[in-house]
């Protein structure tokens, strides 16, 4: 019988480590954007809808760091203020979405019966119509602007959160501390927000975390497609768009900016979801 060396245990280790900073890193960086969205019009070196008819299409310099657009417009100041637009949309969609949809997670899991059959049914039906398609459609019919898209993918995205949602808390609800808290005559209510939901919100926040990049997609590709954001103002998506004709001249900083900036912060979102994951109980590092 032989024993393994003890030092092939370091690289495990070494792995473990690299994802924990990965999640750290991960983090910083969504915080820095969350800095940008609360005060980056207010940090922004110009303002972002100047525009300067003799400076369009300038290249980095120590006066537009990044450049300007096809309109003379500092292009870091614009990528700063949209920060706000670009992020509060996805925001509101993962809040109203994630609230609603644990909400009917835990009254249908809690409840089961009929009740949890209609749910699952009707999440069936609107997890089979694509979020994009649902909002461009929606736009289409209001007109353009955030408010009927944001609402609608607020609801393409509730089968997603209650889904996940609803498989943890039906493992919950038949968990035997639930059993005697209701032979004791606690309240459904209490039952809930001192104990379902506790130990369901860090599945909670993950499934979050990693839904609000995808909603950064879908947001910025309706203001890409001219159902979003109007210009002036700025928006990442938008910004895409405005600058894509410009491309072609081998003028592509509006678009690429704009783009890397949104893959940055997707990226972000996703892993520190899926490193967030890792910390849930019953997850192996």
């Amino acid at each position: 019988m032989t024993t393994a060396p003890l030092h092939r245990t370091a690289p495990k280790g070494r792995a473990v480590r690299s994802r924990d900073w990965l999640t750290l890193g991960s983090g910083c960086v969504v915080a820095l954007f969350v800095l940008l969205a609360v005060f980056g019009p207010l940090l922004a070196p110009h303002d972002p809808n100047a525009v300067d008819p003799m400076n369009v299409h300038a290249g980095p310099s120590a006066t537009h760091l990044l450049g300007t657009d096809d309109t003379g417009r500092d292009l870091l100041s614009r990528l700063m203020a949209a920060a706000r637009a670009s992020l509060a949309a996805p925001a509101v969609i993962i809040a109203v979405s994630t609230t609603l949809g644990t909400l009917l997670a835990l009254t249908a899991a809690w409840y089961g019966g009929w009740l949890d059959r209609f749910v699952s049914g009707a999440l069936d039906i609107v997890f089979g119509f694509p979020g994009l398609i649902m909002a461009v459609l929606v736009a289409a019919v209001f007109g353009a602007g955030l408010a009927a898209p944001v609402i609608a993918l607020s609801v393409a995205y509730l089968p997603l959160i209650t889904r996940v949602v609803r498989s943890a808390a039906l493992k919950e609800r038949h968990l035997p501390y639930v059993s005697a808290l209701q032979l004791l005559g606690a309240p459904t209510a209490r039952i809930w927000l001192r104990h379902l939901l506790p130990n369901l919100l860090p599945l909670v926040l993950v499934q979050a975390a990693i839904g609000f990049g995808y909603a950064l997609l879908d947001v910025a590709a309706i203001s890409f497609l001219g159902l979003g954001s109007r210009p002036p103002d700025p928006e990442w998506g938008l910004m895409v768009a405005n600058g894509a004709p410009s491309i072609l001249a081998g003028r592509p900083q509006q678009s690429l900016f704009a783009g890397v900036t949104i893959l940055v912060v997707v990226i972000a979102f996703n892993l520190l979801g899926t490193g967030l994951s890792r910390r849930l109980p019953g997850e192996r590092a």
